[in-house]
């Protein structure tokens, strides 16, 4: 279907042009029939100033016909988009309804109410994920056929659904004209009485794209630049459709989704049990504590430090290290017999698109002293087309009563030059 828009980017400047030499012969032949004057007496615009203007508005015409973000929404679509969502809307209203939603004013329903309107989305044949990290395609198959005809140059489209957290649904329909690739995005919401409500649609060309071996669907949209806005404004997403290995899923979630790459060191930096004096101890020991009683580290409860046993008791029982060891590496106040605890802010950490990476399990070995070496991609959804940040190997030795330790790190090819010099939280 060519819309309007098409339409006026494929013949819009010949047909200024047209204009541009129609209004420009107009006004010299008034020129030579007229002695120069209006009827007010005031001068005519002369054929060389009436060019100038032209060219000027032509110039305009070709910067807004270039603009390809905010594009518009074709009425047939619009109203297609608005059926499609209130429709699939009301195939979960009902795990909604009774789903549990918390006393916030922000509505975050549990993983298990997620994962329900995903099975319930996924028996229509559609194409459908959560917004979670890990989470798998649903129907991913129709997504992939649909990328590989588009790297054949034939013109297809597909319509993802994704799940939010707080149970609305997003709904992007994919569209490549054999050269260009669009996206339709359209939201929907619940409203006080649990009725389904678009919030907002918009169309826009995807500017790149690409289907990667690791099953990712990488691409960065056209959106404003310099100097029409004075931020970057960042355009790249990723989508996972081939699903990832559920072994690795789980590893990743239990081992190394509590650390990342923001706030410690553990996993972006080259370590082992002979070398470790390059660890922030004092940053990573907030995320072990989150990680061994599942909740968030009370940080007021510790004005003064945290006591010396109990940070080193926690931080041994991760790592094959001695108390010895982490009174010399960490930084310690020896008045109160604590190491020093300050929270992540402004003061010690400047946030880079690094930080927001996500480890992800792409291999395990197991190795002859019993130990395991799991391979990781760090995966950040603002670097178009890199699949991996860094790529790293990260040791665990896993104990019979379901313990473990991290007992080394290392860094694969020139990764460490790839990101940013890491902060630490404290230093001695």
């Amino acid at each position: 279907m060519e819309t309007a828009k098409y339409f006026f980017k494929k013949y819009g400047k010949l047909l200024f042009l047209l204009l541009l030499v129609m209004t420009a012969g107009a006004v010299y032949l008034r020129q030579q029939g007229m002695e120069g004057k209006n009827s007010s007496g005031e001068r005519n615009e002369s054929f060389e100033e009436s060019t100038k203007k032209n060219s000027r508005n032509e110039e305009a015409f070709e910067k807004a016909s270039e603009k390809e973000y905010d594009l518009p929404v074709d009425e047939g679509e619009r109203e297609e988009a608005e059926a499609d969502c209130k429709s699939v809307m009301g195939l979960i209203s009902d795990i909604y309804e009774h789903a549990e939603k918390g006393n916030a004013s922000n509505v975050v329903i549990s993983k298990e109410a997620l994962h329900q309107m995903v099975e319930v989305i996924k028996k229509t044949e559609r194409p459908v994920t959560a917004i979670e990290t890990y989470s798998n395609m649903e129907n991913y198959e129709k997504v992939e056929a649909f990328l590989t005809t588009c790297k054949t140059g034939k013109s297809d489209s597909i319509i993802i659904y994704k799940i939010r957290s707080d149970g609305g649904i997003g709904r992007e329909k994919y569209i490549f004209d054999g050269t260009d690739m669009y996206v339709l995005t359209a939201s929907a919401s619940w409203n006080q009485e649990n009725k389904p409500a678009i919030t907002y649609i918009s169309y826009n060309r995807i500017k790149a794209w690409q289907y990667t071996e690791k099953g990712w669907f990488c691409y960065e949209l056209c959106v404003p630049e310099f100097p029409e806005v004075t931020e970057v404004v960042d355009g790249s997403s990723m989508l996972r459709v081939k699903p990832m290995n559920p072994e690795y899923r789980e590893i990743s979630e239990k081992y190394l989704l509590p650390l990342g790459y923001q706030g410690n060191n553990l996993l972006c930096s080259n370590w082992n049990k002979e070398n470790m004096d390059a660890l922030d101890y004092n940053g990573m020991f907030e995320y072990l504590y989150q990680m061994k009683y599942q909740e968030k580290f009370p940080s007021e409860n510790y004005p003064n430090g945290i006591p010396k046993e109990e940070f080193e008791n926690l931080i041994m029982e991760y790592l094959p290290i001695t108390s010895e060891q982490i009174r010399k590496y960490a930084a310690f106040d020896e008045e109160n017999q604590a190491y020093i605890w300050e929270t992540l802010g402004c003061a010690n950490y400047a946030p880079t698109y690094f930080g927001t990476s996500v480890p992800e399990v792409t291999d395990i070995k197991e190795n002859e002293d019993g130990t395991v070496t799991l391979t990781v991609d760090a995966v950040c959804e603002m670097t178009l087309y890199n699949q991996a940040v860094i790529t790293h190997e990260l040791t665990i030795r896993f104990f019979e009563d379901g313990s473990f330790q991290y007992v080394g790190n290392k860094i694969l090819g020139d990764g460490l030059q790839k990101i940013p010099e890491y902060q630490y939280r404290r230093k001695q």
